[in-house]
């Protein structure tokens, strides 16, 4: 059971209280607006901090630290949710109760943690010139290797087209000339602003008591949020721009193609679990229509599966594709959709997009990093809190409910990136 408790105003905390685990975990999430002229800085801000603190000025030294609390982790987190970019850290440590006589974990990591946002290493009043620049090399080719990634690429692609003037459309990193411009000044300009006036979700899992956790987080949580502006509600996608169809030739060996459809059935929608248990007969299952039919039966691609983004309303197929098969394959692919929305739905369809969505819920619990994901997520999205719920709900969905979520999706983008010399 996840307790919410506001720690003061802006400061949320998502207690989880679960003695099952060897290892606790703690995430903090500044929650800033998905826009382009954000995206690149809030990507590269909790890299930089990460690199070093005024007591721990490297990462050599803040190894050893992470060491010395038993082997604890701390790791980025840069997360896209519908609207929302997030920016913070993920913690794992082992639990108080196994440390070794008089030794404590938990508190300790929690000073880690408010060292690691709140005193960064600085020179000159700013972050560090060549920890920034070190940093903005290394997202530059993180970036790049998703554009090598040609699959990715045509998805990235298309989500661009499709969703001018949304959020969506802002890819979640940033692009490699927008994490160029930055420098130190403006990055440590915009973190300033940022502790000050973004709103921050904290998620517990461990076996301390929440008022435990709730005092130990005091010292971090105090400095935070003071001016906060409240998040926009989350939105759905509404198409700016009329349906179309892009293609571009690249040098590669398999034609890729990205179709981007949409609903208004998000997380926040009653038909949510139908329409999710759609989605895995329609592409997401292992035996699922696109594979069966497109793949399997027809032979007019590699490989053809979909992807729901919940928290928009929008549903993606990706399909790797000879160039000679690609009006057949698209053809295809949206006559499985047409025979979905009919209700053409075979029990056996059923039962097995069910019994794959459930076994997925009922993996959630499973480790601490798990439950954060979920909980974390569905708190900053409006989606479904109770677990429990939200499988009784798939479990409940029926032949006809599917059919009838289906019949919301549209298409309005089609993304062809064509194999052949250019």
């Amino acid at each position: 059971m996840i307790e919410t408790i506001a720690l003061s105003p802006g400061v949320t905390l998502r207690y989880c209280g679960d003695k099952r685990f060897k290892k606790g975990a703690v995430s903090i999430q500044l929650l800033r607006p998905m826009c382009e002229q954000e995206a690149a800085v809030n990507a590269l801000l909790p890299a930089v901090l990460l690199r070093g603190t005024d007591r721990h000025r490297d990462l050599q030294e803040i190894t050893f630290r992470l060491d010395e609390l038993y082997g604890a982790s701390a790791s980025c987190l840069v997360r896209r949710v519908g609207d929302i970019q997030t920016v913070g850290f993920f913690m794992s440590f082992l639990e108080d109760r196994f440390a070794l006589p008089g030794d404590e974990v938990l508190a300790p990591v929690m000073e880690f943690l408010r060292e690691l946002l709140l005193e960064p290493a600085t020179e000159k009043g700013i972050f560090r010139e060549d920890y920034v620049e070190s940093e903005k090399k290394n997202l530059i080719s993180v970036i790049e290797a998703e554009l090598n990634d040609k699959q990715r690429y045509a998805t990235s692609a298309m989500l661009r087209h499709m969703c001018q003037g949304d959020s969506f459309a802002v890819p979640r990193l940033g692009t490699i000339e927008t994490v160029r411009a930055i420098t130190a000044e403006r990055l440590w300009t915009h973190y300033c602003r940022i502790l000050r006036n973004s709103p921050v979700e904290i998620f517990y899992v461990g076996s301390a008591p929440a008022g435990q956790v709730v005092r130990l987080l005091k010292p971090l949580t105090e400095q935070m949020g003071q001016e906060s502006e409240p998040m926009p509600a989350q939105t759905g996608f509404f198409p700016q721009t009329q349906e179309n169809e892009i293609f571009e030739q690249m040098n590669v060996n398999q034609g890729k193609l990205a179709m981007g459809f949409y609903t208004p059935i998000t997380n926040r929608d009653p038909r949510f679990a139908a329409m999710m248990v759609a989605n895995v007969i329609y592409g997401s299952g292992a035996t699922c229509k696109l594979f069966a039919n497109v793949r399997e039966k027809k032979s007019l691609c590699y490989y053809a599966n979909s992807g729901y983004s919940a928290t928009k309303g929008i549903l993606n197929v990706s399909c790797g594709v000879d160039t000679e098969n690609y009006e057949a394959a698209k053809a295809e692919i949206l006559h499985q959709m047409e025979l979905l929305a009919q209700g053409q739905i075979t029990a056996e369809e059923l039962y097995a997009a069910k019994a794959a969505a459930v076994s997925s819920l009922r993996s959630v619990p499973d480790s601490p990093g798990s439950l954060e994901g979920y909980y974390a997520v569905a708190g900053i999205s409006g989606g479904m809190m109770n677990l429990e719920e939200y499988i009784a709900a798939v479990e409940a969905v029926t032949a006809e409910e599917a059919a009838a979520a289906a019949a919301t999706v549209k298409l309005h983008s089609v993304f062809f990136l064509k194999g052949g010399k250019t």
